[in-house]
């Protein structure tokens, strides 16, 4: 083996920020907020029918982390991925974008 094959430190940080994904953005309504530093967003996802043409709209619900407890029921928020926080929570609020009237 030669001695250029191993890697500093340094050089080993600086692969791993290359290597870094961007994370997903998702905006939604919170449909509950009834648990603790939890809520559930509604994200609407518009798609094309690929025979047909038509822009469908199609809706899933996933659970984020809120950890203010700031957002309630009917806030537009933005939530972004992140590292599995439970079994079922994979997002997490970033910011509220409408406060609910």
């Amino acid at each position: 083996m030669s001695e250029n094959a191993t890697n500093t430190p340094v050089e080993d940080a600086a692969a791993d920020a290359q290597r870094t994904t961007t994370r997903k953005t998702r905006r939604g309504y919170v449909a509950s907020d009834k648990m603790d530093k939890t809520v559930v967003v509604e994200v609407e996802d518009r798609v094309k029918h690929p025979l047909y043409g038509k822009v469908i709209r199609r809706t899933s619900k996933v659970k984020a982390h809120d950890e203010q407890n700031a957002a309630g029921v009917g806030d537009l928020v933005v939530i972004m991925e992140t590292r599995p926080l439970s079994a079922t929570k994979r997002w997490r609020v970033v910011e509220i974008l409408e406060k609910a009237k």
